[in-house]
């Protein structure tokens, strides 16, 4: 709504600068992203919120292949575009080149397991725990024989197969006997490895079924009201080398419309078990006509607080933040970094009642469309913080720990968390007050300007590329400012940090 967009109007409101750097951005965004439906009542309506954000914030739309500041692409240009053309240094695309390494659910898992063991080898038992942060995973039919050898070592229990590139809740479903995986092996000529040996992670499986992932079931989900749900949570990836990670204060938990029962004749009913939209927006049912099955997160940890205590929410928080940071760092090494690229991921966790997170998947392209006007509200404002965040009109320093909704999470193996002796030991769950704090930052930014500080203005007005056709002379880097914004402006928070990656190695034993 009109909330949403005033927030990125403060800086230019307050910061008077000639040209306006608004006026030199151009952008492109791919047509998959500007889909709406058209016609349909609008409380229900799906809209897409990418495309009314660059548009909002006045920037230019250009369909010219190279001639943009920002390309919010789809994946198939990234795999098949990004290598062929010259990029400039003030351009940047929403992907990085091999995402899949964190957001296929075959090789999140493959990463993860490969980060886990090495810590192990080097002694570092704790560390190592930190990946330990997914339901026991086979790929199949790489790993089938793994596979069996477990799940008789819990005859009974449930698993569900999930297939490694399809997204929304499509070709899911729950087995607890080998005899179901018949849904799945579909090619009559497909038989399991022989010897007993699995095919290596990298093999390429030539005939037979779809790769899926086997997962054991997490069956005792934390319910609220009776109601199984999961936690989507959004996350910014401005450079793996260093690895910065910004977290947003938007995120929300999407239930089922249905009781939850792990009564096992009841398996393919799977509107109790997945609760992702695309699934749930079908029960037909008034009440996600109306609330779109959400509660956002600080609604969430309110909950918590009133029926664990702060310091079982607290600890919660953290998990959650550890389960992000860890998973990141499991890929750091293999992600091409490149300096144009950006990602904003989707991180799907699930609370089991010993309020345990557990990881779920990680998406590259996350949902943008909307399911009710809180919702638009709320990625409307994730979107644009993101593209502040990115600073096309170049109206940050770099040394901001919090812009709008986004809070600095982790910088080059430093975790940031509130300052000693806060209530809260995390951000995640704490109040979205992206509005205020944009505000207050734009004042400190116009009082730094305003301050004497001629020159900083003048280079920040030129730090704008200008797009094709403008012949205004301009450079590419911001201006380093004198001022330390958050001493001036009383926003300074003394953050906590933590050191988190890498430790040192345990000195080798002495010898005797």
């Amino acid at each position: 709504g009109q909330a949403g967009r005033k927030m990125s109007e403060y800086f230019r409101r307050l910061v008077k600068r000639d040209p306006p750097p608004a006026a030199l951005i151009r952008f492109r965004c791919a047509k998959l992203h500007r889909a709406s439906a058209p016609g349909a009542d609008t409380s229900v309506s799906e809209y897409n919120t990418i495309y009314d954000v660059l548009r909002a914030r006045g920037w230019k739309e250009t369909d010219v292949d190279t001639e943009w500041h920002i390309f919010w692409a789809d994946k198939d240009w990234i795999h098949g575009m990004f290598d062929k053309i010259h990029l400039d240094p003030h351009q940047h695309v929403n992907h990085f080149l091999n995402h899949q390494e964190l957001c296929r659910k075959d090789l999140l898992v493959k990463n993860m397991k490969r980060m886990r063991r090495q810590l192990e080898k080097e002694g570092r038992g704790d560390e190592a725990n930190k990946y330990n942060v997914y339901p026991v995973t086979f790929v199949v039919p790489m790993e089938y024989n793994m596979f069996v050898e477990e799940f008789k070592k819990h005859l009974g229990s449930t698993w569900i197969m999930k297939p490694v590139g399809r997204s929304q809740g499509a070709g899911i479903f729950l087995v607890n006997k080998l005899a179901q995986l018949q849904q799945w092996r579909t090619a009559h000529n497909w038989k399991p490895p022989k010897d007993g040996k699995d095919v290596d992670d990298d093999a390429e499986v030539k005939e037979g079924p779809e790769i899926y992932v086997v997962q054991k079931y997490l069956d005792d989900p934390l319910l609220v009201g009776g109601k199984k749900f999961d936690i989507r949570l959004y996350v910014l990836v401005v450079s793996y080398q260093p690895l910065t990670i910004y977290m947003h204060r938007g995120g929300f938990c999407r239930f089922s419309m249905s009781r939850y029962s792990n009564d096992l004749s009841n398996m393919k009913d799977l509107g109790s078990h997945l609760t992702n939209v695309a699934v749930q927006k079908n029960s037909g049912k008034a009440a996600y006509k109306r609330t779109g099955a959400k509660w956002d997160m600080h609604r969430f940890k309110s909950y918590i607080v009133n029926v664990a205590g702060v310091e079982t929410a607290n600890s919660m928080m953290e998990d959650i933040e550890s389960i992000v940071i860890h998973s990141l760092l499991s890929v750091q090494k293999v992600m091409i970094n490149d300096k144009h690229c950006f990602e904003l991921y989707g991180y799907d966790i699930l609370i089991d009642i010993h309020y345990k997170p557990w990881l779920l998947e990680v998406n590259a392209s996350p949902s943008l469309t909307a399911n009710t006007t809180a919702d638009y509200d709320m990625k409307y404002g994730l979107l644009d913080d993101t593209m502040s965040l990115l600073d096309f009109e170049k109206y940050l320093t770099g040394s901001e720990l919090q812009i709008g909704g986004f809070d600095l999470l982790y910088r080059d193996g430093l975790r940031y968390a509130p300052p000693e002796g806060s209530v809260n030991a995390s951000y995640l769950g704490c109040a979205n007050n992206r509005g205020r704090q944009l505000e207050r930052l734009a004042k400190v930014r116009a009082m730094d300007f305003a301050s004497g500080n001629a020159s900083a203005l003048a280079a920040a007005a030129a730090a704008v590329v200008p797009g094709p056709g403008d012949k205004r002379a301009s450079v590419v880097a911001a201006p380093a400012l004198p001022v330390c914004l958050w001493e001036a402006s009383g926003l300074e928070r003394a953050p906590r940090t933590v050191r988190v990656f890498p430790t040192p190695a345990p000195p080798p034993p002495a010898a005797k």
